[in-house]
């Protein structure tokens, strides 16, 4: 991956609806230079997925899920990624070991799923933090 790439990622970090045309003049290559690009950096999964951001007015927060020491993380966030309010599951590092991003109609959907992970035998603890604002970097 080169300084083209980064740039190229960089843009659709922010809009990836932005169109091939648009991105090659702001990077000054040829929009098949950026379609190839862009297909290799999926092909080679750097780019793992294009998403949607929205501002539906719900409640967005982080829920920090702790587990046992002997647990398969990767199992425990495969299943909570299936959830319908989670937007990401990040393994992470640190007094937790998993973090659901969420968005979530109201606190009572928050508080739902915050009991559907402690129902959860591997959980042993949680911790929520509200998402007050929000800024795409």
């Amino acid at each position: 991956m080169d300084e083209l790439d980064r740039r190229i990622l960089g843009i659709l970090r922010r809009d990836s609806r932005t169109p091939y045309t648009e991105i090659a003049d702001r990077v000054g290559t040829s929009e098949g230079t950026v379609r190839n690009r862009v297909e290799r950096l999926v092909d080679e999964e750097i780019i793992e997925r294009f998403t949607v951001a929205t501002r539906t007015g719900n409640v967005k927060a982080m829920i920090e899920v702790s587990v046992a020491v002997d647990v398969d993380t990767t199992d425990v966030s495969a299943r909570m990624a299936e959830w319908n309010e989670v937007d990401f599951v990040w393994q992470v590092s640190g007094e937790e070991d998993i973090v659901m991003v969420v968005d979530a109609t109201d606190t009572q959907a928050v508080n739902e799923l915050i009991t559907k992970a402690r129902d959860l035998d591997e959980v042993q603890n949680t911790k929520t933090r509200l998402i007050l604002d929000e800024r795409l970097g």
